[in-house]
């Protein structure tokens, strides 16, 4: 009497006769023995994989919580179901092994910088498991690498500071740069005002040496009966005022005595 077994598409058939491997089944329809015989059914298809919540230690002893999926396929049944007690579990220890190895080799800013490195050096690293464990690994992938909480806390600690602190210069050198300009603007301000006192007082001192100058030319070019003329109203002012002394010298008293109103005015004058 014999048994009937379908074995779907994409999967493989292993016939274990009293509990020793025999022979494989493809898929479709095949017979076994029942009671002698059985036939254990193998999944070729690729097959997903996500291993969360693994904790690696970075090179500056940082702890990272990482999260890696993969994918992988049966490439040898008989291998996979009968040289391993539990291939997939001892694929995923490779896997956590390499990981280790790799990002112990980083500090943690390199690691958290580097998954497309870190991705493609798992790759190399894992390689063929077909010969080990039957097992193809078709893709790696590092999905996410997160600080342990103190870790983050302190990462955000830092980085707060250092906002902090470029703030803090940003503020102190737009200080600095205002008084650079309220300085500038002040001094340029007490150069112009100089400036100008400078300009306003070379410019009085041009008018008064030219009316200077033009006084001389005036007095130069003058007739001496302008002077005898001016000296004349001047001792005539002075007859009519308080004041009764003139000091003068010989030969102008004698001099100013040939001009009758000026005798005329120093009689007066001796007379008072």
């Amino acid at each position: 009497m014999f048994g009937l077994k379908i074995v779907r598409q994409n999967h493989v058939g292993l016939v274990e006769t009293l509990g020793k491997y025999s022979r494989e089944v493809n898929a479709g329809l095949n017979f076994y023995i029942p009671i002698f015989q059985k036939i254990r059914i193998v999944d070729l298809a690729m097959i997903p994989l996500s291993l969360q919540g693994y904790s690696v230690i970075t090179k500056d002893n940082a702890e990272v919580q990482t999260t890696v999926t993969l994918n992988y396929h049966v490439t040898n049944a008989r291998k996979f179901e009968y040289e391993n007690s539990n291939s997939v579990e001892s694929m995923i220890q490779l896997v956590r092994g390499h990981l280790r190895d790799i990002i112990g080799k980083l500090d943690l800013n390199e690691a958290l910088g580097s998954t497309s490195q870190i991705n493609a050096d798992l790759a190399t690293a894992i390689g063929d498991l077909t010969d080990t464990y039957g097992i193809k690994v078709d893709r790696v992938n590092i999905d996410e690498l997160k600080p342990s909480a103190s870790i983050t806390e302190s990462m955000e600690k830092q980085i707060r500071a250092d906002r902090e602190k470029t703030a803090a210069i940003a503020k102190a050198n737009g200080d600095a740069r205002s008084i650079e300009i309220e300085t500038k603007a002040k001094n340029e301000a007490t150069v112009s005002t100089a400036k100008a006192e400078a300009e306003a007082t070379i410019a009085r001192a041009d008018a008064k040496a030219y009316e200077i100058k033009k006084l001389n030319d005036m007095l130069a070019s003058a007739d001496k009966k302008y002077f005898t003329a001016q000296q004349i109203q001047a001792f005539a002012a002075l007859a009519g005022s308080n004041t009764n002394t003139v000091v003068m010298d010989k030969e102008s008293i004698g001099k100013y005595s040939d001009i009758p109103v000026t005798a005329q005015v120093m009689n007066q004058m001796t007379k008072k």
